[in-house]
């Protein structure tokens, strides 16, 4: 049977990486989620959310889908309700870029801009609010909800999470996961630790983001951080945090593409920062697992463009707090549906 695009999502290419950094490299194993046919690892959580609201009799003929997005997830959720016939909505923010809007639109999709600040210095309440707003006002809406839906990490124990323990060949001992919704790292974190008790979770997060308690603050890179804390977080399933700064995950960008010909998006990045700002510490038989979320292509006009970031900002800045230790003893494991 020949198969649909939605078939096609999932079982990325996972491939060891060199990231240089001061001293002894670790070994570092990352799955490519830009192979997904919508360009990043959003396609999982979309079509788990979506198949979930079906199930549950939640999505209608004549439902018009919303949802609160910084770009991928968006995209996702146009590419499958576009095959599906149905409306769909994003809220986005001024952080968006240009090109990730191009590609909602594209797919048929329509955006409402939300560009008022909340009261974290961020969108991300302001773009909720407006979600709320919408589904007042427009009949038949359904709110997904990434930020609370327990599809969202279900779809990364079931695909991410068991796709590394099935190819990686060797006991990893860090996980390094980038941060937002918290889905992500949820989902990845409990299916490593049922194969691998002792792996320690890294939570890769950047500065100005509220998720871990740290103060709010401008924030310019889309897909990492958050000026809320997201439902789903459950801080027993983390061990420790890495901050990085816009600046770093510009960075680590780079780097990225230097070294190993990689073209990836603003949060892999912020992992390839992290990494190295935590490598001078790490065991000597270190061996890292993580995941690059996105194409680079649709950061071309920000990541990518020297002129992006203003020019106070395109220097190292130690930052105040750059490394948290949350647990010292592995969680109990928990289920994650």
């Amino acid at each position: 049977m020949t198969p649909k695009l939605t078939d096609l999502i999932g079982n990325t290419p996972l491939v060891e990486l060199k990231i240089p950094s001061s001293g002894r490299s670790p070994r570092v194993f990352a799955k490519l989620e830009m192979f997904n046919p919508g360009g990043s690892i959003k396609d999982r959580p979309a079509l788990h959310m979506i198949e979930g609201a079906l199930r549950a009799g939640l999505i209608t003929s004549n439902s018009h889908l919303i949802e609160s997005s910084s770009g991928n997830l968006a995209i996702a959720l146009a590419m499958i309700i576009r095959q599906m016939g149905l409306k769909f909505t994003a809220v986005i923010d001024p952080n968006i870029t240009r090109t990730n809007r191009c590609l909602i639109e594209a797919y048929g999709a329509s955006v409402e801009l939300v560009d008022e600040r909340d009261e974290e210095g961020g969108y991300l309440h302001s773009r909720i609010r407006r979600v709320n707003a919408m589904l007042r006002e427009i009949p038949g809406a359904v709110w997904l909800n990434q930020y609370a839906n327990p599809d969202n990490p279900g779809a990364h124990y079931d695909g991410v999470g068991a796709e590394i323990v099935r190819d990686v060949s060797i006991t990893p001992t860090h996980a390094f996961i980038g941060v937002s919704t918290c889905g992500t790292v949820m989902g990845i974190s409990q299916r490593l630790r049922e194969a691998w008790p002792g792996v320690k979770i890294v939570a890769v997060d950047v500065a100005g983001s509220v998720i871990f308690g740290s103060p709010a603050g401008p924030r310019r890179l889309p897909g990492i951080g958050a000026s809320r804390v997201p439902e789903q977080l459950d801080t027993e399933m983390i061990d420790e945090v890495i901050f990085v700064t816009d600046f770093e995950s510009v960075e680590g960008c780079h780097l990225l593409l230097d070294h190993a010909g990689l073209l990836a998006g603003g949060s892999s990045g912020s992992v390839v920062a992290a990494i190295r700002k935590m490598a001078p510490i790490l065991p000597h038989d270190a061996t890292i697992v993580t995941v690059f979320a996105d194409r680079g292509e649709r950061y071309l006009d920000s990541v990518y463009a020297r002129s992006w970031l203003p020019e106070a900002e395109r220097v190292r800045r130690p930052l105040e707090t750059s490394h948290l230790v949350l647990n010292t003893q592995p969680p109990a494991l928990r289920s994650v549906s």
